[in-house]
């Protein structure tokens, strides 16, 4: 968008309407720490923000829209773009439905509509559930897929943003034994390679990325696991002929610690667990998750819809709270460090 770098537009998607997506973005619009931060509007439905407002005992004023310039963006207002998917649909709290799933996949494809066309910088998405998306025939496990796939991006780099703490992945939701396969020193490369691109785009000048080893005490120099000496060590060289300033492999017992003390920008996490149970554990509420390589910002929570408790008036919207908030400071550096690169 042709706007200052302050105070982001960006649009909070709703989620699967029969999770907790609803009360959490109910909570996350009646801060007034998020209209400090960017200029936010929903997307979604009238009719489920209205049944989280009456479960949460809350007063809720609604300016509809069908634009992002049409916002008021004040706070005590909630700017909502209806996107009036299965309109006639009954959904019910906590339960698998294939038209919850469509009408969560509406709010996607809006925003990433809206995205596209520059009409917004940000995107802050409340939990789908995979299980409704597959019996809604919706050929897409998650939101990382359904981002990366609609917006035609090259690839769509996954972010776990804590405190001080940024940890990519060189895999994710393949099993341990397949993620050990995949921990090779060409794949090592090309990760180095693209996080260093998007950590740049954001205005880091030289940005440090630490690469975890894979075994115990970094492997020894191969006696307790072959993996750094044969792949990631030479990864690691082949980035720093590149230019990218990149360190390791790193005992993965003590990385995240000196991550989170400032001794690097970025972590490269070898598999899923490996990187989620330092962040979750340092702050369950506050690691939420950024996508990087899409033409807009793209921040989501890390948690699920919570069948469980949803519709209960428990739901805690603190993760969603921060997905806005990160998901509108990194739009913001990314617009800033634009702007900067335009005026030199």
């Amino acid at each position: 968008m042709q706007q200052s770098a302050l105070r982001p537009v960006t649009a909070i998607t709703l989620g699967d309407p029969a999770g907790i997506g609803p009360e959490i973005v109910l909570q996350t619009v009646q801060s007034p720490m998020i209209y400090e931060a960017c200029r936010p509007f929903v997307i979604g439905s009238r009719q489920h923000l209205e049944r989280a407002a009456a479960i949460q005992g809350t007063t809720l004023r609604i300016h509809e829209i069908s634009a992002p310039e049409e916002a008021a963006y004040e706070y005590g207002t909630v700017d909502l773009l209806d996107t009036h998917a299965v309109p006639d649909a009954t959904i019910e709290y906590g339960v698998v439905q294939a038209d919850a799933a469509r009408q969560a996949y509406s709010y996607l494809e809006k925003s990433i509509e809206l995205g596209l066309a520059g009409r917004l910088d940000a995107v802050s998405t409340a939990p789908i559930n995979k299980a409704a998306l597959k019996a809604a025939h919706i050929p897409f496990i998650g939101h990382t897929e359904i981002f990366n796939e609609l917006t035609h991006s090259p690839y769509a780099l996954t972010m776990f943003n804590v405190h001080k703490l940024r940890v990519f992945f060189l895999t994710r939701h393949v099993s341990v034994r397949q993620a050990c396969d995949l921990i090779t020193r060409e794949r090592t490369l090309t990760y180095l390679k693209d996080i260093d691109r998007e950590l740049r785009a954001l205005g880091f000048e030289d940005p440090s990325i630490a690469v975890a080893a894979l075994n115990p005490h970094g492997g020894e120099g191969g006696m307790f696991g072959t993996e750094e000496v044969e792949h990631l060590i030479p990864a690691v060289e082949d980035a720093k002929k590149l230019g990218i300033n990149a360190r390791g492999p790193l005992p993965g017992d003590s990385v995240f610690a000196f991550g989170l003390d400032g001794h690097h920008d970025c972590i490269l996490s070898l598999y899923h667990d490996q990187g989620h149970i330092a962040c979750k554990t340092l702050d369950f509420e506050k690691a939420v998750t950024v996508t990087l390589g899409l033409p807009f910002m793209r921040s989501s929570v890390d948690h699920g819809t919570a069948f469980d408790i949803a519709g209960k008036g428990v739901a805690n919207g603190g993760s969603m709270i921060e997905s806005t908030r990160v998901a509108a400071e990194y739009a913001g550096r990314l617009l800033s460090h634009r702007e900067a690169l335009a005026v030199s």
